[in-house]
């Protein structure tokens, strides 16, 4: 790779504070792990390089300190840690039997908050501990006598409330497998995913709120029931105070109320390691969408590491992190009751016009400890002038972002805006594994524009050409090592053939995750975008996530997308498309700046041949810019061979990309057939 090397950083943005380091939950299991499990060159608890180096050299021994510091309760105990470390085909804690649900629940004190549910109006209500065991039970025991058994699935058609977490863990204590997506898909986008799963149950709401509005899905929830033929119920659940129809319908339909309001002791099913949790959809733009199974210990053991060490969460925190049920981000948010903490469910658009800041709002009245959010919203904020600092953001001690890479210059925002000594943490992982392959934690120092370091158990590396580990130069994203919350398999792949060429064909044995990244010397993770969307000019290659950086701090810019597209006379069009900020137009002086920008920020080779005005950049519903099938849609290829509507938070974009291809081709080419429509 030729990528221009990373400039060395001398001192961080934020060093963690010394007095934070040594009381963190990641240093006292650094001090453990030393005394218990032998760990070897740690002299230093707050030396989170030297944790991460044992930590992918002694796997085993790793994964055993997890499992024994945080007293995974078993019914049968593993054979050993790791019996077959072959990726694909790993196998975790053989003869292991236990049952996420159960970890959920145990640690929760019965009367404080297990989960605080808010909206975008700004109210809310808690349940306690207590509550929530036993609407687990009775939901749990309700699921049962419709038919569920062990390994049938459960989904939910749900917005971001407690039903959804009441309904995932009731599921999961029977062994059943359970998966969800936002009431912001279309019936049919929904029966996509549900209907290759043939589910017993479907659990669905009358509606949600986005942006000052009350979003009626009771039509949509029916027809998708309707696409469903095995199931067997349909449970109601009236979040908006609509009123259900009374039309017949082709399964059974039991109101929430009843289903979570019985007096019930939970029973929760013990299961192998490696049974299936949950199956969540890959943001995969064409064909049908992707499920990837997760087991009950992989999750388990992998988000009490994230939450439990990198996020120092415990007893007597709370937990808001914007987002929706079909984003993996909602799976550990639910994970925070695996750590006795308190989780928030929120219901509504991140920044409402009537009120944007709502969430620091609502993250000051409920004494939030971790805020998280997306790189997006935090731009967003500071574009909008929003001053969070307004509220009494005390509580607060940690901000973190993922979904795409964080600009530099939100760091200094978040410092000034926010809160200094907030450590803002950003973080870099995948829905693959639901999890991150690197983050911070509390003994991490903070470079803007980095990620802190690879995340333990994570054995991080960036590959050249040759397949070559490298250091402060751009490589593909590989981990070298197995973790436990890698896929268990795709769902319908029964000869494992597509998860293989998912991840294992470039480097067999060696997954291969798809993104440029750089690991500094200074032990940091610079993500440069996906390398198929790479921008490869005269030779010399760029991510595409350095200049989208570069230009999204520019105040008249609200978001860009730059596209490196190979046309058929050999020629390389790379056109870069911006959406200014309200009131901002797209003259010849901003232009003009914005390829000063570029030159000087990020590479002379790579100022665009073209800037372009549009009205929106084309995401996934998990928010990621799609570079590839814009980039296939600008060279002609047709738009249902590139993306699925369904997979796109605008579909309408889609066909202004594919027009706007098509007069460009037209124009450069204006004796050819004008291509069809």
């Amino acid at each position: 790779m030729n990528i221009p090397h990373p400039t060395p950083h001398p001192e961080p943005f934020l060093p963690p504070d010394t007095t934070t380091a040594a009381d963190s939950r990641i240093a006292d299991f650094a001090r453990w792990a030393t005394r218990h499990r032998g760990a070897e060159g740690i002299p230093d608890p707050t030396d989170y390089h030297a944790l991460h180096r044992w930590s992918v050299t002694d796997l085993e021994g790793f994964w055993a300190a997890v499992w024994e510091y945080f007293d995974i309760e078993a019914a049968t105990p593993y054979e050993r840690v790791l019996a077959e470390e072959t990726m694909p085909g790993v196998n975790w804690f053989p003869g292991a039997t236990l049952n996420y649900a159960h970890h959920a629940l145990r640690n929760l004190h019965p009367d404080a908050p297990a989960i605080t549910a808010l909206d975008e109006t700004g109210a809310g209500y808690e349940i306690t501990g207590r509550q929530l065991r036993a609407q687990v039970a009775s939901v749990a025991a309700t699921l049962r006598e419709l038919g569920v058994k062990q390994d049938d699935r459960v989904v939910g058609y749900l917005p971001n409330t407690p039903h959804a977490v009441i309904a995932f863990l009731a599921t999961a204590s029977l062994g059943a497998v359970w998966s969800v997506c936002g009431q912001d898909y279309a019936p049919q986008a929904a029966a996509d995913r549900f209907a290759q799963l043939k589910p017993t149950v479907l659990i669905t709401a009358d509606g949600y709120l986005f942006n000052g509005t009350r979003h009626d899905r009771r039509s949509a929830s029916l027809d998708l029931a309707g696409a469903l033929p095995t199931l067997k119920a349909t449970v109601l659940v009236d979040h908006l105070g609509l009123m259900w129809p009374e039309t017949p319908h082709t399964s059974l339909t039991v109101p929430w109320e009843d289903a979570a309001t019985r007096t019930e002791h939970l029973t929760i099913t013990p299961v192998p390691f490696d049974h299936p949790l949950w199956i969540v959809f890959s943001s995969g733009t064409t064909g049908l969408p992707k499920g990837i199974v997760h087991g009950h210990g992989g999750v388990l053991l992998e988000h009490l590491k994230i939450l439990g060490l990198h996020t120092d969460l415990g007893v007597g925190d709370r937990l808001l992190w914007y987002t929706t049920t079909h984003w993996m981000m909602w799976n550990l948010v639910v994970s925070t009751l695996l750590t006795g903490a308190t989780t928030c469910t929120y219901d509504g658009s991140p920044a409402p016009v009537a009120r944007p800041d709502i969430l620091w709002e609502l993250a000051a009245r409920h004494k939030v400890t971790v805020f998280g959010t997306s790189p997006q919203y935090l731009l967003a904020m500071a574009k909008l002038g929003i001053e969070p600092s307004v509220h009494a953001l005390s509580a607060i001690r940690a901000v973190g972002s993922t979904g795409s890479t964080l600009p530099a210059s939100a760091y200094p925002w978040v410092r000034d805006h926010v809160g200094a000594g907030i450590q803002l943490a950003s973080t870099s992982g995948g829905t693959d594994v639901v999890s991150a392959f690197a983050g911070s934690a509390p003994t991490t120092p903070v470079w803007a524009g980095e990620v802190s370091a690879p995340n333990l158990g994570v054995a991080l590396a960036a590959y050249d050409g040759a397949g070559q580990p490298v250091v402060d130069q751009v490589g593909e994203l590989v981990v070298t090592r197995p973790m436990p919350s890698m896929p268990l398999y795709f769902w319908n792949d029964p000869d494992g053939s597509r998860y293989r060429d998912a991840y294992f064909t470039a480097y067999p044995g060696v997954w291969r995750h798809g993104d440029w990244i750089t690991l500094t010397s200074h032990g940091s993770v610079i993500v440069h975008g996906r390398s198929d969307a790479t921008l490869n000019r005269n030779g010399v290659r760029l991510g595409s996530a350095d200049i989208h950086d570069i230009v999204e701090r520019l105040p008249e810019i609200t978001e860009a997308l730059v596209i490196g597209a190979e046309e058929p006379d050999g020629g390389y069009w790379m056109p870069l498309f911006v959406v200014p900020a309200p009131g901002i137009t797209l003259d010849d002086a901003l232009r003009e700046k914005i390829r000063d920008a570029v030159r000087t920020g990020a590479s002379p080779r790579h100022v665009p041949d073209e800037i372009l005005a549009v009205p929106a950049i084309p995401h996934t519903r998990t928010g990621k810019k799609l570079e590839v099938p814009v980039k296939r849609l600008l060279q002609g290829a047709p738009a249902e061979q590139v993306v699925n509507p369904s997979a796109v938070d605008d579909p309408d974009l889609v066909a202004y990309f594919a027009d706007l291809g098509a007069e460009r081709r037209q124009a450069r080419h204006p004796h050819t057939v004008k291509d069809a429509p």
